[in-house]
């Protein structure tokens, strides 16, 4: 069973919440926060597999809240409205495992907690852009000058690391960049092996925690 926390400081979006995640054989709402501060002490006394998380909310807005809880065995999806798509590479960066917007589906919500709980970073498609795009302009200083990258990536294994992070499967991949799923694989094997990660979670968390694209 899934154990999720839900904090979000509007009662009916709360609600909204909890009576969908409820009807699932494999997901149980064990709390509910309307500040980050609550949202803290919850996370640290009921100890929920997945936290859904507002940015905006009084007391402790959410960045601040994924701040806190660095460190705990709680994968955060942050789930907000569209307007803040500039703050998906600070969540990212903070630990946030997921970034979706609350206009989401509400069954591909569902298929995001479950993802997440696996292991998986999830992003929505806007927040995917917003993070490839912080990721570019990060590697440009203000003089307008290219910043070297942290990593001895090529040109094409960023390209394969920003997919990645995008959650495109090698197949996907492949078509993307028109190139064969065996060149895909090595690709991603080399990335893992310069990033000294393990796997394509590792890999992806990477890239949108240091703006890589």
């Amino acid at each position: 069973m899934i154990r999720v926390l839900i904090a979000d400081d509007h009662p009916v979006v709360r609600q909204g919440l909890r009576t969908f995640l409820d009807l699932q054989d494999d997901i149980t709402v064990v709390g509910e926060a309307g500040d980050g501060a609550e949202a803290v002490e919850l996370v640290e006394r009921l100890t929920p597999d997945v936290l859904l998380l507002d940015l905006k909310m009084p007391v402790l807005d959410g960045l601040a809240t994924l701040g806190r809880l660095t460190g705990t065995a709680t994968r955060i999806v942050v789930l907000t409205s569209v307007s803040d798509r500039a703050d998906v590479a600070p969540a990212m960066r903070a630990g946030a495992a997921g970034f979706l917007y609350k206009d989401v589906d509400p069954s591909a919500l569902v298929q995001g907690v479950r993802a997440v709980h696996g292991g998986q970073v999830l992003l929505a498609p806007e927040a995917a852009e917003a993070m490839l795009a912080d990721g570019r302009s990060s590697q440009t200083g203000q003089n307008g000058n290219t910043v070297p990258a942290p990593t001895s990536l090529t040109e094409r294994e960023r390209e394969v690391l920003a997919l990645i992070a995008a959650g495109c499967s090698n197949r996907e991949i492949a078509r993307n960049l028109a190139v064969a799923e065996k060149t895909v694989k090595t690709h991603v094997s080399n990335v893992l092996m310069k990033l000294g990660v393990q796997d394509r979670t590792q890999a992806a968390l990477y890239a949108v925690r240091h703006g890589l694209g």
